[in-house]
């Protein structure tokens, strides 16, 4: 008889969508207008029947879109006021950009479009003398740091291990919440086929001249084929700051703070199993962009580094020649570009290895951005959030007369044990996905979009294409710090009130 124990997988979950407040689908601008509307009825009913009846149409033909929602949770409305933006971009001629010296912009220079038009980029040293881009956002006065890492693979890791770095990346996500002026944080995983320039530019030098001919084709055959099958990969993760409590602050003392906080955030990173990890410079931020907006020149931007130890490029010159924006889709240079927006995340619990297929290179594909976009809330705000979704789940289980439903019972237990681990020091953060392919042409978007579906579905995530707004949602997915609830027209605390 066997004594060895069985092997237990660890899963993970107990993520919730945030309660929206107010009646239903109504939500908390829609209650009141049913509360409003109920007074102001009662009020008319004094005066005349005839004058009641129409404002009671009035009031149901208005809140009436506010209760037709989609499964992503947007109401009749905020559909209505995207098209309406669109429309008018469309008119304005905003979907279509040029820059260089032929356009119409003054300066003549390569500048990122859209929501990095009004970005500038910066350079300090941290305590290590390593030097580090800071991305100024100015329209929001925000400040952006990346840093990139090189992940542990999770190929012949034992479960006790993987289980250990989710709870170290666990930790380090709570530490977010208590880090001052952070407003949000984005880990982007890009992956592409490799261009084989990196092989060959560390090959093809060490041939010694002498070397036999048959050593000498093999190795030329290994850079030559090698690149084929395989894909390079690159993770940055992003961290925005702004001013604390409102402070006015120069940005050379903000760079300098930013400069202290750098060695432990790296130290946190590789004890989650992030692998050796450094911040980005000014240059490799300009370079990754460039290399978004224009993928052909992946290869060049590889030799480049290679042979002359970097490219010299500038933020004025990361962006792209032209742009066009269509309904459902972003080209660019030599690249079309597709991006899809979470609208489910998994339900129940799944394990560590479920966007493993996700964040694979996709066949066919230039290049594929999975960015992972999380908002901390801070610990106070959180007690709040977890004690009230706690006494609403109980009070939804308790209403319902005689047996409670199978999905209450969950949602009481999962709120249970979100109200354990806060009070225990664990940090609530709300997040969010999106994905961003490149393909070579318009034409090859259908079979992109079949592959991520298929993909998608093997990581039991539901997402939807952002359509109409795919310029900004392409800016979202690089790695310099856009977040997309801090460039909302609407207020962020009004749109949950929507």
């Amino acid at each position: 008889m066997s004594t060895q124990a069985p092997v237990v997988h660890p899963t993970y979950g107990n993520w919730r969508r945030p309660r929206r407040p107010g009646l239903g689908p109504l939500g908390l601008i829609g209650t009141i207008g049913v509360f409003g509307g109920i007074i102001l009825d009662l009020i008319a009913s004094l005066i005349s029947l005839q004058v009641t009846l129409v404002m009671v149409v009035m009031q149901v033909f208005l809140l009436l879109p506010l209760a037709a929602r989609t499964q992503d949770g947007r109401n009749v409305y905020q559909l209505f006021a995207l098209r309406i933006s669109w429309f008018r971009r469309k008119a304005k001629g905003s979907t279509t950009y040029v820059s260089g010296p032929l356009a119409s912009r003054p300066g003549g220079r390569f500048r990122p479009p859209g929501l990095l038009s009004r970005v500038t980029l910066k350079e300090g040293r941290d305590a290590y003398d390593q030097p580090f881009g800071v991305v100024h956002h100015r329209s929001r006065n925000l400040y952006t740091i990346v840093l990139e890492c090189e992940p542990d693979g999770g190929s012949l890791v034992d479960p006790d291990q993987v289980d250990t770095w989710v709870a170290s990346w666990g930790h380090w996500l709570a530490r977010l919440s208590s880090e001052p002026g952070l407003r949000g944080a984005s880990v982007v995983v890009e992956t592409a086929p490799d261009t084989g320039n990196r092989l060959a530019n560390e090959l093809l030098p060490r041939i010694h001249p002498d070397a036999p001919e048959a050593a000498r084709a093999v190795m030329e055959e290994v850079v030559h084929r090698y690149p084929t099958a395989s894909s390079e990969m690159h993770t940055y993760i992003s961290l925005t700051y702004g001013n604390p409590n409102g402070q006015k602050r120069k940005g050379d003392d903000i760079i300098t703070d930013l400069a202290i906080r750098i060695p432990g955030l790296l130290s946190g990173l590789m004890a989650a199993g992030g692998g050796p990890a450094a911040p980005l410079s000014a240059e490799r931020v300009a370079e990754v962009v460039r290399v978004a907006y224009d993928p052909a020149v992946a290869g060049d931007v590889l030799d480049a580094r290679a042979q002359y130890g970097g490219t010299g490029l500038d933020w004025e010159d990361a962006g792209p020649t032209a742009t066009v924006e269509t309904a459902n889709s972003y080209q660019h240079d030599s690249g079309v570009s597709r991006t899809w927006l979470l609208t489910l995340a998994p339900r129940g619990t799944v394990r560590a290895q479920v966007l493993q297929g996700l964040l694979e290179a996709t066949a066919g594909t230039r290049r594929k951005r999975v960015a992972l976009l999380y908002r901390p809330i801070d610990p106070a705000t959180s007690a709040r959030i977890v004690e009230a979704d706690r006494r609403a789940a109980q009070f939804m289980a308790t209403s319902k007369r005689g047996m409670v439903q199978a999905r209450a019972a969950n949602e009481v237990q999962a709120t249970e044990q979100t109200a354990v681990e806060e009070a225990s020091g664990a940090g609530l953060i709300e997040f969010s996905l999106m994905v961003t392919v490149t393909v070579d042409s318009v034409e090859d978007l259908d079979d992109a979009n079949t592959s991520v579906r298929n993909q998608l579905a093997g990581a039991r995530l539901m997402m939807r294409p952002a359509d109409r707004m795919q310029a900004a949602a392409f800016s979202c997915t690089l790695p310099v710090g856009i977040l997309p609830w801090e460039y909302t027209l609407v207020p962020r605390e009004l749109k949950e009130a929507l």
